[in-house]
C-alpha cells in the first residue's frame, strides 16, 4: 500500500534532486524548509488565491493530490539517491503541503490586502509550528516508508494549520 512509486527510476538522478530540493532553494544553509515553505506560500498566492471559495477549495485539493503523490515519488527517490532517511534539502514536501495550510481562507481572512497578509503570515506561521514541533500524531507519520513517510507529515502538519486557522477565526466570532 506504500511502497515506494517505481516511475521516479525512469528520470535522471541530477533531475530527481533538482525536483526534490526545487534547483538551489533547498540548498540553502540555513533553514531550507522555510525557504521550501515560503516557495509554497508563492505557490499558493500565484495559482490559488484568485479563485473564489468552493473553487479555491476543489483546485486546491484536486492539485494536492496529484502534487502529493508527485512529491512522495520524487522525495523518495531523492532520499534513497542521497542515502539519508528524510534529507533536510528536500523540500518539495514543504512546497507541496503549503497550499492546504489555507482551505477555506476566505471564510477567516478580514476584508482587503491586510487580512489577506494576516492570513497568509499566521498560515506560514502555523504551518512551520506544525512542521518542525511535529505535535499529535504528526511525528509518527515519518514512519512511513520512503516518500510517502516524507510528505505525510507535511500534509498533517498544513491540514493541522488550516484547522487551527479555522477554529481560531471560530473562536474569534464566538467571544
Amino acid at each position: 500500500m506504500f511502497a515506494q512509486p517505481a516511475w521516479t527510476r525512469h528520470i535522471a538522478p541530477q533531475d530527481i534532486v533538482r525536483l526534490a530540493t526545487l534547483g538551489p532553494v533547498g540548498r540553502a544553509r540555513l533553514a531550507p524548509g522555510t525557504w521550501g515553505s515560503a516557495a509554497g506560500l508563492v505557490y499558493f498566492v500565484v495559482c490559488f488565491s484568485q479563485f473564489g471559495i468552493l473553487e479555491g477549495v476543489v483546485a486546491t485539493l484536486v492539485t494536492s493530490a496529484l502534487a502529493t503523490y508527485f512529491a512522495v515519488g520524487v522525495c523518495g527517490e531523492a532520499e534513497r539517491q542521497l542515502g539519508r532517511h528524510d534529507p533536510s534539502e528536500v523540500i518539495l514536501d514543504e512546497f507541496v503541503a503549503m497550499p492546504l495550510c489555507f482551505l477555506g481562507w476566505q471564510w477567516i481572512a478580514a476584508p482587503g490586502f491586510l487580512g489577506f497578509l494576516a492570513i497568509l503570515a499566521s498560515g506560514f506561521a502555523l504551518f512551520r509550528f506544525f512542521d518542525i514541533r511535529k505535535p499529535l500524531f504528526i511525528n509518527t507519520l515519518q514512519d512511513l516508508p520512503g516518500g510517502w513517510g516524507i510528505v505525510a507529515d507535511d500534509t498533517a502538519a498544513a491540514l493541522a494549520a488550516c484547522l487551527t486557522l479555522h477554529v481560531a477565526h471560530l473562536a474569534w466570532v464566538l467571544v
